[in-house]
């Protein structure tokens, strides 16, 4: 308790007692040998402390969402790659992503694809080269690693949405494990992300068109990530900027809710819906498009000379 007084002190800038020559004046310690001692073992302590503190929920769904992106980016590149690659032995097939990766993993060769598998036919007149025995070891390893980092995608998907149950079950209730990870980890914590206002939330992820917005004066962006929710992502055009609106007053509901009471609130998700359904309902058709003023016309010039 000592070492996190000091150090208290030291981030409010508030001045510090000698520690040493009051220790000493006290009797705490004989020797400046032993407060030394004694100092190195609190700062220890103090040290484990501040770390053990940053092992919270919300970092470590932070560090999940961000690791899910890398093997995101990793599985697109090494997918087009195999891609590419295997395509010169089997250009017929048209198979991409982990369905090609597990195809490759299993057969390796076109050559040896069963005569009741639905691609034998494909497979046994194809144009394509050869596969060599070097190039099939390497090609079957090269899919069986791909196969496992989508195995560990899903992992760590399972991993965020249990975890949110959890963390912020009001704000997985309203936007979905996945997207309420995702809020957080670019809010920065719970904390941060339940301090924003539902505008703040509407526009997360839109951070090139909000600068291009206040640099060149576009229209400013209506939806960030949240666009990924099915509830703005099908609906109609005409109703997402109404429907983000709502939608992100009721993710910021929810996200104070849960950081400030933890308990589940079933009424902000009920809340939610009935204002959605009005949304609907009461813009059935898109608007009708402004007819621009008739200006006067442009004068012709010439006439005799």
């Amino acid at each position: 308790m000592l070492a996190l007084r000091v150090l208290e002190l030291q981030e409010s800038g508030q001045t510090i007692p000698d520690l040493r020559q009051l220790a000493l004046d006290c009797g705490f310690v004989d020797l400046d040998e032993d407060y030394d001692i004694l100092l190195r073992d609190v700062c220890i302590r103090a040290a484990k402390s501040r770390i053990s503190g940053t092992d919270t929920d919300d970092v470590r769904i932070v560090h999940a969402v961000e690791a899910l992106d890398d093997i995101d980016k990793n599985v697109n590149e090494l997918s087009e790659r195999l891609l590419e690659w295997y395509g010169m032995y089997f250009p017929e097939l048209e198979l991409t992503g982990e369905p090609l990766a597990r195809f490759v993993m299993a057969f390796g060769s076109r050559g040896n694809v069963p005569e009741d598998h639905q691609l034998f036919d494909k497979a046994s007149k194809s144009m394509g080269s050869e596969l060599s025995f070097a190039d099939e070891e390497l090609l079957k390893a090269f899919a069986s690693n791909l196969c496992g980092l989508y195995d560990t995608r899903r992992q760590i998907e399972s991993y965020i949405v249990t975890g949110m149950g959890s963390l912020a079950p009001n704000l997985t209730d309203v936007a979905g494990g996945l997207l309420g990870a995702r809020l957080i980890s670019i809010a920065g914590s719970l904390e941060k992300l339940a301090a924003f206002p539902s505008s703040t939330v509407q526009v997360i992820g839109a951070n090139r068109a909000l600068f291009k917005h206040l640099r060149s004066n576009t229209p400013s962006p209506k939806h960030g990530i949240i666009f990924n929710n099915v509830i703005i992502k099908n609906a109609p055009w005409w109703q997402r900027g109404k429907l983000a609106r709502a939608f992100a007053a009721k993710i910021s509901l929810a996200a104070r809710t849960d950081f400030y009471s933890g308990e589940k609130d079933p009424s902000i998700k009920e809340q939610l819906e009935k204002k959605l359904s009005a949304i609907r309902k009461a813009n059935p058709n898109p608007p009708k498009k402004k007819s621009k003023p008739k200006g006067k016309g442009r004068k012709k010039r010439g006439g005799r000379r």
